[in-house]
């Protein structure tokens, strides 16, 4: 069984972080090697899957700790090159365990396949023709994937559309409702699409157009929901953070900085809890402030989704067009208090995900990422993914509330900025520690430091 608490894994070495993984995991040591060497994706498999390859570009993999969702440990594969948000995502998923952690469901994975028919003169008799022959062409549609329709996908509904108010005047729209089960889904609901358009034409007199896919996948929707118990949200901080571990989140105190005592606050669970709620409250009525609000969502939804080789693009478009169903832009994720006091979070959006087909079966260190996952179907996988979307919103949001987000943030970016100033080995640590105790994380401090310490050669 697997056990996603792995304290002190961010101080572990490549190759120890490896075999704590796979003894976390209860995998082979030998699934999990080819990460760092044949894992990655080769030009040649690359040049298979688009167009035009020359090279590949390689993204930093990190592993999401403690997750708990619906009563099972899980490693979570996260892709990213932004710093703190695995960090951020591993600290909220250890606090959420102490609530029972994250509690995910998922709708059926059914598509909608869009077909824009124009043209047609009499548009009531249109509808009329099509329903009459609804159950032959949900038949049809059946046809063109019969190893789909044996796992029991497969057409399901039909739903008419008429839009009245557009550039070039009323035309009817036809959704095609299709479960295409362990699939994303986009190539067998375009399939179908494509299939029927020759009859419709006969049916309406009119003229198809487009027979596409939505990506405001809406019947496809996965929920979280996490409660966090008020005591753990208490901390205490001080003005001169150490930086924070890579696994954790925020460091404690050194003792030099509590025999100091300058500065050091303390937050009270209640604090902490009502300045999230009070954060989340900005992005629900404000589009500025959601659109970054639901930004920080998709900073842990995508990293998973792209490890597990996903449309990121997909995802994102749906959620963004979700979060504006309702005729204004809002935050996707909910924050409120229960009847104990304890912060309540949950988050819906739209999930349209595979384990099958696509760059999921191509991709290596995608096949190596639904391994590590112990993942059985696309339901569980969406629900996995919503649960970091929530976790990485609760760290921004407990940020933004408190210490505020560079703290936490500039300290881990200042590595990055060290490294590209030339630092390396012990350098980049120490570099990156001397521009967070003065808080001036630049490029141009780092190259002064990094001269100052770099022995002169003769």
């Amino acid at each position: 069984m697997t056990n996603s608490r792995i304290p002190g894994f961010y101080k572990l070495s490549l190759d120890q972080k490896l075999d704590a993984l796979a003894k976390a995991a209860g995998m082979d040591l030998d699934l999990l090697t080819p990460l760092l060497t044949s894992g990655l994706l080769t030009t040649q498999e690359a040049d298979l899957m688009v167009e035009n390859v020359v090279a590949t570009h390689n993204l930093p993999l990190g592993i999401g700790l403690n997750f708990t969702i619906n009563g099972i440990d899980r490693l979570i594969p996260m892709v990213i090159e932004e710093p703190s948000v695995v960090a951020g995502a591993s600290f909220m998923a250890k606090l959420a365990r102490t609530g029972g952690g994250f509690h995910a469901t998922s709708s059926a994975p059914e598509m909608i396949g869009q077909i824009q028919i124009l043209d047609v003169d009499d548009i009531p008799a249109a509808i009329m023709a099509i329903e009459g022959e609804r159950g032959s062409l949900l038949a049809q549609a059946d046809q063109i994937d019969p190893i789909l329709k044996e796992l029991g996908g497969g057409a399901r509904d039909l739903e008419i559309r008429v839009i009245e108010d557009s550039p070039i005047g009323a035309f009817l729209v036809l959704h095609l409702i299709y479960d295409v089960r362990d699939a994303m889904g986009a190539n067998a609901v375009n399939t179908a699409c494509e299939k029927l358009a020759p009859r419709l034409e006969e049916l309406t007199g009119g003229r198809v157009h487009l027979r596409i896919l939505s990506n405001l996948s809406d019947r496809r929707l996965a929920k979280v929901k996490c409660t966090i118990p008020v005591d753990e949200l208490a901390f205490e901080t001080s003005p001169h953070p150490n930086l924070l571990p890579r696994g954790e989140g925020t460091s404690p105190l050194s003792p030099r900085e509590r025999a100091e005592g300058e500065g050091i606050r303390n937050y009270t669970g209640e604090e902490v809890r009502d300045g999230i709620i009070e954060a989340w409250a900005f992005a629900a009525v404000d589009p500025y402030r959601a659109a970054t609000h639901n930004k920080g969502i998709m900073n842990g939804v995508d990293a998973v989704v792209i490890a597990t080789g996903n449309d990121w693009r997909a995802i994102e478009a749906g959620a963004h067009a979700f979060a504006a169903r309702d005729g204004k832009y809002t935050s996707l994720s909910t924050w409120g208090q229960d009847g104990d006091g304890n912060l309540v979070g949950t988050l819906e959006m739209p999930m349209a995900v595979g384990i099958v087909g696509g760059a999921t079966r191509v991709h290596p260190t995608a096949q190596i990422a639904l391994k590590l996952m112990k993942v059985n179907t696309a339901s569980e996988l969406a629900e996995i993914i919503v649960a970091v979307g929530l976790a990485q919103n609760l760290a921004a949001l407990r940020a933004l509330a408190t210490e505020g987000i560079q703290r936490g943030h500039m300290s881990l970016h200042a590595r990055q900025v060290a490294i590209a100033a030339g630092a390396s080995g012990e350098l980049v640590e120490q570099v990156a520690a001397q521009m967070v105790a003065e808080k001036m994380v630049r490029i141009d401090r780092a190259e002064e430091i990094l001269k100052k310490k770099k022995p002169i050669i003769r």
